[in-house]
């Protein structure tokens, strides 16, 4: 198993993606802490961690409180010893033209996307340097790679995302710690079902991918546990991008 002995912790997964990476992780050896804010789908993924053998524990958790994330690690450490990979997964996703996003909506998009990632970097580094080192992978965005004009919020912060890893990357690399983004094309999850399910805009958007479909939260989750195991022991601040081909042309 690829992350026997590691400890991680895994925001947003109480479902969609993160929850997969959550139940991924765990069957490859890893003990692993989940957070979100919708705590019955947290604690209900956490206890079919455990009913099938892994180590899992859920805790409510908003990543935009720094003094929760202080005590999101603190509880990990606790728990299992340590702290080895950090997801940054929780986000949210926005269509809205720039004229047309409210200041309102800019500050929750970039406070949940962007000041929740610093904060998990911030708060994780020291308790990996404790751990011996660890690797921080940050879900971006292909919105954090390229431009899309009814995106400009989402784009700001996953773009922000994807320089803030490279800059942690240089810092930590001198303690073991390796800190990399990935960036998902469109991903059929819940948080893009609006999309998923409109004809209309799926023909729009498929010819756009060369491999002709959406990807899938195993997707991600593989491309995460790449990034998260020693595999990946000479990777850092660079970018995973798992798209279909889309940004490629």
């Amino acid at each position: 198993m690829r992350l026997t002995g590691k400890v991680a912790l895994i925001t947003g997964a109480a479902r969609g993606q993160g929850a997969v990476e959550a139940r991924l992780f765990a069957k490859e050896g890893a003990s692993v802490v989940l957070t979100d804010i919708r705590d019955d789908e947290g604690e209900k993924v956490a206890a079919e961690i455990n009913e099938l053998g892994g180590k899992a524990h859920y805790m409510r958790h908003d990543v935009i409180e720094e003094r929760e994330w202080v005590v999101a690690v603190a509880r990990t450490v606790e728990l299992f010893g340590g702290l080895h990979v950090l997801i940054n997964n929780a986000g949210i996703f926005v269509t809205t033209v720039i004229e047309h996003t409210t200041v309102e909506e800019w500050d929750r998009i970039m406070d949940i996307n962007a000041r929740g990632v610093f904060l998990g970097i911030k708060h994780a580094i020291p308790a990996m340097r404790e751990s011996g080192g660890g690797s921080i992978v940050n879900i971006s965005s292909t919105a954090g790679l390229v431009g899309n004009p009814r995106e400009g919020a989402y784009t700001a912060s996953k773009g922000a995302v994807r320089l803030m890893t490279k800059s942690a990357a240089i810092q930590a690399a001198k303690d073991g710690i390796r800190v990399n983004s990935v960036h998902p094309g469109f991903i059929d999850t819940e948080m893009v079902a609006f999309i998923s399910q409109d004809p209309e805009s799926m023909a729009e958007i498929m010819p756009k991918i060369p491999l002709g479909r959406s990807g899938t939260s195993d997707d991600i989750a593989k491309g995460a546990l790449f990034l998260a195991s020693d595999e990946a022991s000479y990777v850092t601040g660079t970018e995973l991008v798992i798209d279909g081909g889309y940004v490629a042309q």
